[in-house]
């Protein structure tokens, strides 16, 4: 899907809901939308800075929290902090190595056989959407290294 469409659609969306489309949300889907990676509250507010005035991170964080709230974003946790992603990017996990600190993505037909597996042993629907995994990476394991705990 094309960028304006997806950023027309993000706007629909908040129209629909009843939302106004105020210029502070307008710049941060945006900045969103056009983001090659995922990112911080913090990062969102600098792009904002000087690009409108009365921003502030408390504007920004309300915003985040609608925008997951209508599904428009993806909240996660990673290294640490929050990030974040426009929910148009799909599905998929994070892989952390606890000893060199590289991250990887991982298509999410990995945890498929566990969500098979959560719900034919225990009735349990889980929702894998998106999530950080922790250990080691394969470069870490040839060094020899152990995962710490």
């Amino acid at each position: 899907m094309q960028l304006v469409a997806i950023a027309m659609s993000c706007s629909i969306t908040l129209k629909d809901k009843g939302y106004r489309l105020t210029p502070q949300r307008l710049m941060i889907l945006d900045i969103i939308h056009q983001a090659d990676a995922h990112l911080t509250a913090e990062a969102i507010l600098s792009q904002l800075e000087g690009r409108i005035a009365g921003i502030n991170k408390s504007t920004v964080y309300r915003t985040l929290e609608l925008l997951e709230g209508l599904g428009l974003v993806v909240r996660s946790e990673l290294s640490g902090g929050r990030v974040y992603h426009h929910a148009e990017e799909g599905h998929h996990h994070h892989l952390v190595c606890k000893k060199c600190g590289r991250q990887f993505h991982c298509d999410e037909t990995a945890l498929i056989p566990l969500k098979q597996s959560l719900e034919e042993k225990l009735g349990f629907e889980a929702d894998l959407s998106h999530h950080v995994i922790h250990g080691l990476c394969r470069e870490c394991r040839e060094k020899g290294e152990k995962c710490p705990n």
